[in-house]
């Protein structure tokens, strides 16, 4: 079919408002969006630059945590060092290694020198492999010298134990429910033992989401806030460690896999 020149003008008049208002209503619902959704300030990095860890930030929890917690309250086998460790390429790498009879690795926190309370938690990390280990990357109530755990609370952003491959743990632990706690997430995610990939908590006043590689893999928004099921309204410190054995990580240890490393690229604090 063939337009005059009158019905010519007036398609594409018609066609010109038409995308004209398509274009006003993506600019609305952005700016709903966006609205809904403000941009949160990154408000601490830590990205693990020059050649050792800054004890500013970050202290050492050593040996095998006798007297009061042996085994660190989960049997586990490993003595903690602050040499089984590198900062290194703008890396963090913790060696978990076997010297004779001993196993040995590195944990460090960062409490009563860094604490959060709410906000985005990111960490970016590569796992390492084998049987009975158990890297982590998760976060304490700092009250806990005041109220013990599990009342002061325990957020896992990240576990994971080689005995179980492609598979992520996100947890919490109140005093209403811990140990084998009910608030928990298990996620097969294949080739999540593949390079470095992203771990996050989004935590407010009402709910904690945890994604992984942006993906939301569980939420935890109880109805009840009482201290024993909501401790979380405080602030919280970071531990990164790497457990060999243990309740959770083991009991069985592969001892051919050792050394092995996990490495953590940065971790962001987004408020």
């Amino acid at each position: 079919m063939i337009l005059s020149a009158n019905q010519t003008k007036i398609y594409y008049k018609l066609t010109r408002n038409k995308y004209r208002k398509m274009k006003l209503y993506l600019i609305l619902l952005l700016a709903l969006i966006v609205s809904c959704n403000p941009k949160s300030d990154l408000v601490w990095e830590e990205n693990f630059d020059g050649d050792s860890l800054n004890e500013e930030i970050w202290k050492f929890e050593l040996g095998d945590g006798c007297p009061d917690l042996c085994g660190w309250g989960n049997n586990e086998r490993q003595i903690y060092t602050s040499s089984n460790h590198k900062v290194e390429n703008g890396y963090l790498i913790i060696t978990a290694k076997k010297e004779d009879s001993l196993y040995t690795s590195t944990r460090i926190i960062t409490k009563g020198k860094k604490e959060f309370q709410y906000g985005r938690m990111e960490v970016r990390a590569k796992l390492p492999l084998g049987e009975g280990l158990w890297p982590a990357f998760w976060m304490l109530g700092s009250n806990i010298s005041d109220v013990g755990w599990p009342l002061c609370g325990e957020i896992d952003i990240l576990e994971y134990v080689g005995k179980e491959p492609n598979t992520i743990f996100t947890s919490l632990h109140t005093q209403d429910s811990h140990g084998n706690t009910i608030n928990s997430k298990k996620g097969v995610i294949e080739g999540i033992e593949e390079g470095f990939h992203t771990y996050v908590l989004d935590w407010n006043k009402e709910k904690m989401d945890f994604y992984i590689d942006d993906v939301l893999f569980y939420t935890f928004s109880p109805q009840e806030r009482s201290p024993e099921i909501w401790p979380f309204d405080q602030p919280f410190y970071f531990i990164v460690n790497l457990a060999v054995g243990g309740n959770f990580g083991g009991p069985e240890v592969d001892d051919s896999i050792f050394p092995q490393e996990f490495v953590v690229d940065y971790i962001k604090v987004y408020q």
